[in-house]
């Protein structure tokens, strides 16, 4: 039990270790505070499959969605907030990425990897 618990354990640590990751966020500003923090999960979902999709990323993994909200605009009686969604998202190393995405390259990528001037 305890070599295949250690088993297990050596593959997440090698999946985890393949994997490139990325943080995205999405930003709504709209009167009161609920509907702009539905809108900026909502639009985050959409705006990281556009992500994915324009890197050719089919298989990916979305995190857990953050969203903190902050009053722009206070009157009496009605306001405003600004709500940012941000979620980490995953996919297999070795996958295209192109401008925006940041991660970490596995080392081998590394040395085969030229910078372009």
């Amino acid at each position: 039990m305890l070599a295949l618990a250690a088993g297990l354990s050596l593959g997440v640590l090698v999946t985890a270790a393949t994997a490139e990751c990325t943080k995205l966020g999405f930003t709504v500003n709209d009167y009161g505070k609920d509907g702009p923090t539905a809108d900026a999960k909502k639009l985050l979902d959409k705006h990281i499959a556009e992500q994915m999709s324009q890197r050719g990323i089919a298989k990916y993994t979305v995190g857990k969605k953050d969203v903190s909200c902050e009053l722009f605009l206070d009157f009496i009686v009605f306001d405003e907030h600004t709500c940012k969604a941000e979620a980490t998202v995953c996919w297999p190393g070795g996958a295209p990425s192109t401008g925006g995405i940041t991660g970490s390259i596995p080392p081998a990528a590394k040395a085969k990897t030229t910078p372009k001037q």
